[in-house]
């Protein structure tokens, strides 16, 4: 997937800046509770700089590409503004399909969730994506808090991310209104 970003920290930008100098990618990972620096989760994405827009006042506009997954392995020790990490490269899995029940439950319950949330969404649109695609973009742009993103991001395969996709679209669905609830 594509993901728009508009950097202006200081630490970002001088990422930015040293990913363009090298192999314009960069590991993007969330972090885990509190601190100084915060831990990290263990699983991230590597994304490649698909388009870069540098603004006068040292600002990017950049468009990330996801490459893949990556795990740490261990924080490096490094004098850079931003975090540095050891990791594997999670292998691409091969190009899998959602058998067809298992798509037409996940458009179902996005529909459902959509509505009931008042997100206008072109389902036209939607019909013609590739099952991959379809997945993805939903684990993406889902309003869902961040240990609901990084179990999506963590979890293998097509069909267990549609799965839980489904669960938390009914959870979050049923719990929006009360006070939030956070899974852990």
């Amino acid at each position: 997937m594509q993901l728009p970003l508009h950097i202006f920290e200081p630490r970002y930008r001088a990422l930015v800046s040293d990913a363009m100098a090298r192999d314009r990618r960069i590991g993007m990972v969330q972090p885990r509770g509190d601190g100084d620096p915060p831990p990290l989760f263990d699983v991230g994405c590597v994304g490649r700089i698909a388009h870069v827009e540098a603004l006068d006042d040292g600002r990017y506009n950049i468009l990330l590409e996801g490459v893949a997954r990556f795990r740490i392995v261990s924080e490096l020790d490094v004098a850079t503004p931003f975090r540095q990490v050891e990791a594997t490269i999670e292998e691409a899995a091969p190009d899998e399909s959602l058998a067809a029940v298992q798509r037409a439950a996940l458009e179902s319950e996005s529909r459902r969730f959509a509505e009931a949330h008042g997100y206008a969404v072109d389902w036209s649109a939607v019909s013609r994506l590739d099952d991959m695609s379809l997945v993805n973009g939903i684990a993406q742009i889902a309003p869902f808090d961040v240990a609901a993103k990084q179990a999506l991001l963590e979890v293998d395969g097509i069909a267990a991310r549609s799965e839980l996709i489904i669960q938390l679209m009914q959870f979050f669905g049923r719990h929006d209104g009360e006070n939030r609830v956070t899974l852990q």
